[in-house]
C-alpha cells in the first residue's frame, strides 16, 4: 500500500487533510483545498526532486478558467474541482516510481504552498537483483534507475533490501540512495570472507562514474503472468504471447508472480529484456537443484536459439 503522509505550509490560504493511500494501479487524489481566492491566481502542481538537473517537474498549471497538463504525470493526472475551492489533483494508476513528495503551491497571488508524500517503501514487494546483457557491474546509477523501471521497478532502498527474504547476492549493487551493498545468507571466501551474514556495504558511490549491478523492488501487479510451452527464438515468442493478447512479461513481473502468487514453473522461458529464467516455489533436485525457492536464471542466451518458451503478461 502507498501511504501518505502530508506537511502544510502557510495555512493561511491553502488547506489539506493529512494523509492519501492507494496500491499500486489504484487512483488517489492529492487535497489542496483554498480557503479564499486572490482575484488573480494560479495553482501549481509539481513533483519535488531534489537531484532533478533542469527545470522543475510541473505537473499542472491551473486558474480559474483553464489548465495544462505537462508530462507523463500529467498525462495520468487531472484537477477534482469538487467545488470552486477545490485545487485537488487527482492521479491515476499508481507506479512504483510515482513516489515522492508533491507540492501545490498558489502564485501570482498570496505566496502559498502544501506538500503531499506518497510514500512507496510501505508495499509489500520483493526486491530482485539485475544485471546488464553486457555483464557484471555495468551500470551508473541513472542507469540501474531506468534498469529498474524498464523491468518493471525501481532501485531498491535499504529498507527494502534489508527485509528482502531469502536474498543471497554475491554481486553489489546500487540502491535508491546512490549506495551500494550485498546480501549474503551463506558467507563464503569469494563472497565478503568468514564475515557473519548480512548486508555488506560499499558505501555511496560516484553516481554518474562507479559501475555496479541493480537491485530492483517491485509490488504486487494487476494482471497475471503465463507461460506458454515451446521451442521458440525470443522473436517466435513475442508472436506467441501477442496470439494470446499479451506481451513477454518483464522480470519484475516474474518476480511479483512468483513472490506473490507462489507461481512455480519448471521451464526456461523467454522475458522481454531477452534473458531466460523460471519461478520455482517448490524447490526439487530436477528444478535446478537448488534447496530455496526463487526466480532462476540462464542469463542472455542468443536470441535466435530455438530451446525456450515463453513467459507472458496480461
Amino acid at each position: 500500500m502507498f501511504a501518505g503522509s502530508l506537511t502544510q505550509r502557510c495555512s493561511t490560504t491553502l488547506r489539506t487533510r493529512n494523509s492519501v493511500s492507494g496500491r499500486r494501479g489504484d487512483n488517489v487524489t492529492l487535497p489542496c483545498i483554498l480557503r479564499s481566492k486572490p482575484s488573480h491566481y494560479k495553482v501549481k502542481w509539481t513533483k519535488l526532486e531534489p537531484e532533478r538537473v533542469g527545470p522543475e517537474n510541473v505537473i499542472m498549471m491551473s486558474n480559474s478558467h483553464a489548465s495544462k497538463a505537462y508530462g507523463e504525470l500529467g498525462r495520468r493526472a487531472a484537477l477534482r474541482k469538487a467545488h470552486a475551492m477545490d485545487a485537488s489533483l487527482w492521479l491515476g494508476r499508481l507506479r512504483l516510481d510515482d513516489a515522492g513528495t508533491y507540492r501545490c503551491q498558489l502564485v501570482n497571488g498570496i505566496e502559498d504552498e502544501s506538500e503531499v508524500k506518497i510514500n512507496s517503501n510501505s508495499p509489500p514487494g520483493v526486491v530482485f537483483p539485475y544485471q546488464s546483457k553486457a555483464g557484471r557491474y555495468k551500470f551508473t546509477f541513472h542507469e540501474a534507475e531506468a534498469a529498474c523501471s524498464a523491468q518493471d521497478g525501481t532501485l531498491a532502498s535499504y529498507s527494502q533490501l534489508f527485509r528482502g527474504e531469502g536474498l543471497d547476492w554475491c554481486n553489489a549493487g546500487w540502491l535508491l540512495d546512490g549506495t551500494v551493498h550485498y546480501p549474503i545468507l551463506q558467507p563464503r571466501p569469494v563472497c565478503g570472507g568468514d564475515l557473519l551474514p548480512g548486508i555488506r556495504s560499499y558505501g555511496p558511490k560516484d553516481k554518474d562514474r562507479d559501475r555496479f549491478d541493480a537491485f530492483c523492488f517491485t509490488s504486487q501487479t494487476s494482471g497475471s503472468v503465463f507461460y506458454v510451452s515451446g521451442a521458440f527464438s525470443l522473436e517466435q515468442a513475442v508472436q506467441a504471447c501477442r496470439h494470446r493478447g499479451a506481451e513477454l512479461a518483464l522480470v519484475g513481473q516474474l518476480y511479483a508472480a512468483w513472490y506473490f502468487q507462489k507461481y512455480d514453473q519448471c521451464d526456461g522461458g523467454w522475458l522481454r529484456d531477452g534473458s531466460v529464467r523460471f519461478p520455482i516455489s517448490s524447490p526439487r533436485e530436477r528444478c535446478g537443484g537448488i534447496p530455496e525457492a526463487g526466480v532462476r536464471s540462464f542469463g542472455f542466451p542468443d536470441r535466435t536459439q530455438h530451446l525456450y518458451g515463453a513467459y507472458c503478461y496480461r
